[in-house]
């Protein structure tokens, strides 16, 4: 019986070692030529992606921005490769800031919620 209570939590870490490797392997294939469709950004750190088959990927900045979230135009840096993925970076203002994770989303990100000011 004591061996059997370990199992669960082998299974899991399985689970989520599969989920790392499929957040490292997410990319947006021919990045440089049209296979951005879309972009947006929350905060200071992060940055949404909509590939042109409608998919979401969600990059996190190595470093803060105060710019992003007035940005109108970033330049993205996919190396010779093409391909934008976790190893890609983005220029805002002249600045680069590297990913440090970039991950596939299940869904399009939220809208920044409304709070109700007329509340008394």
């Amino acid at each position: 019986m004591m061996a059997a209570a370990p199992l669960p939590a082998l299974a899991a870490s399985g689970q989520s070692e599969a989920a790392a490797k499929t957040q490292s392997r997410a990319s947006i294939p021919f990045a440089n030529r049209g296979g951005v469709w879309n972009w947006r950004a929350e905060g200071n750190r992060t940055l949404y992606f909509e590939d042109n088959h409608k998919t979401w990927y969600k990059a996190e900045l190595m470093g803060f921005s105060p710019d992003l979230p007035f940005v109108e135009f970033i330049a993205i840096d996919t190396r010779p490769s093409g391909t934008l993925d976790r190893w890609s970076a983005v220029y805002i203002h002249g600045q680069r800031y590297p990913f440090v994770s970039f991950e596939k989303l299940d869904a399009p990100p939220g809208k920044h919620k409304v709070r109700n000011k007329a509340k008394g």
